[in-house]
């Protein structure tokens, strides 16, 4: 069975994500999407031992907006 971990991604108050893994004290943040996704291999890779790493990182994108009803 592959490891895996998931991530909870939100938008930053002051702009771009922060994301921080469920189960897992990880936590990261970035300007993009792309650069966020570059940000979460590296902090799993400083979190885990060699023979722990994950084979698969998913992310959770969530998305919370207001609207005057």
């Amino acid at each position: 069975m592959a490891k895996e971990v998931l991530f909870l991604v939100e938008d930053a108050v002051e702009g771009g994500y922060i994301a921080r893994a469920l189960g897992h004290s990880i936590f990261t943040e970035a300007d993009s999407w792309e650069e966020l996704k570059e940000a979460i291999r590296d902090a799993a890779h400083c979190h885990f031992d060699p023979e722990e790493q994950p084979d698969l990182i998913r992310l959770h994108a969530v998305r919370e907006e207001v609207v005057a009803a």
